[in-house]
Formats: structure tokens, sequence, C-alpha cells
């Protein structure tokens, strides 16, 4: 069986065998009969192994997805019982201690202080905000560009993709 390379270029030649007058015109189309058959055969080969692989993937997908969940629970469980080891250790007031395998010190978070901002941006000075840029509205867009065209946006032709069923 030839590659899909080699299919398409003998496709593309009894193709140009079509235009040419002293070849006759049986042998294209038995030629052609041959090139299509084992066309189609190397379709059907592909698909399987695109299938195949899309399957593979799948697997992965969910098997990646059962290990996050249950690394979430572990995270959220180491969590709990450091929150709860430090609500402990602050009611009795020790803060600071060491044992034979760890330390343990309870301090202030660094970094910056958190900052809570009120909802009505309207009492916060002009000085203190960011101006935002203003983004396009494509929504809005598009439907005008189903009337009229302007110069400024256009709509540009949609993509293709191989659907096997």
């Amino acid at each position: 069986m030839s590659s899909l390379y080699e299919l398409t270029e003998a496709y593309d030649t009894v193709l140009e065998m079509l235009y040419d007058p002293e070849v006759d015109e049986q042998a294209v189309i038995d030629t052609l009969d041959g090139i299509e058959g084992e066309i189609e055969d190397k379709a059907d080969n592909y698909a399987r192994l695109i299938r195949e692989l899309q399957a593979d993937a799948d697997k992965l997908k969910e098997e990646e997805q059962r290990m996050a969940a249950r690394r979430r629970s572990l995270e959220s469980r180491a969590d709990r019982l450091k929150r709860n080891l430090q609500a402990n250790l602050e009611f009795i007031g020790k803060t600071k201690f060491k044992t034979a395998l760890f330390t343990f010190s309870i301090s202030p978070n660094g970094g910056l202080q958190p900052l809570t901002i009120t909802e009505n941006l309207g009492e916060i000075p002009g000085k203190y905000l960011i101006p935002q840029p203003p983004v396009p509205d494509k929504d809005k867009i598009r439907e005008l560009l189903k009337s009229k065209e302007v110069e400024w946006a256009h709509l540009e032709p949609r993509g293709k993709s191989l659907r096997i069923r």
C-alpha cells in the first residue's frame, strides 16, 4: 500500500492526464478508481489511529482529573490540620517551641497588609483610580457588520476541520 503522500501525488498526476488528449479516457478512469480505493483505505486507517489516540487522550484526561481531585483532597486535609494546630497553640499561648523533629512558630504573615475597599467607587478620589482602556464589544460589532461594511473591522473566513464519524 502506498503512503498518503504518494496517493495524493498519483491522484494529482491522474488529474493532469485528464487534460492530455493523447491519454485514453478509460485508462484514466481505471487508474483513478484504483487510487480512490487506496485513498479510502488509507483514510480508514488514519481514522482508526485518530480514534485510538483520542481514546487514549480521554483516558489520560480522566486520570489527570482523578489525580487532581486526590491532590486537592490531600492539600485540603493538610491545611485543616495546620489551621487546627495553630488555633490550639494560639489558645494555650504556645507560639514558639522546638521538638526533636520540628520547630514551631506562629508569626504574622509577610508582604503587604491586606486592604479592603468599599464597593462604592464614587467615594474614591480620581487620583486613586487606574483608568481602563476601552474594550471593543465584539458582539455588537458582528451585528453591525451584518448590515453594513466599516473600515475599522471585518469578518475573517471561518477555519476548516476534518470530522470523522
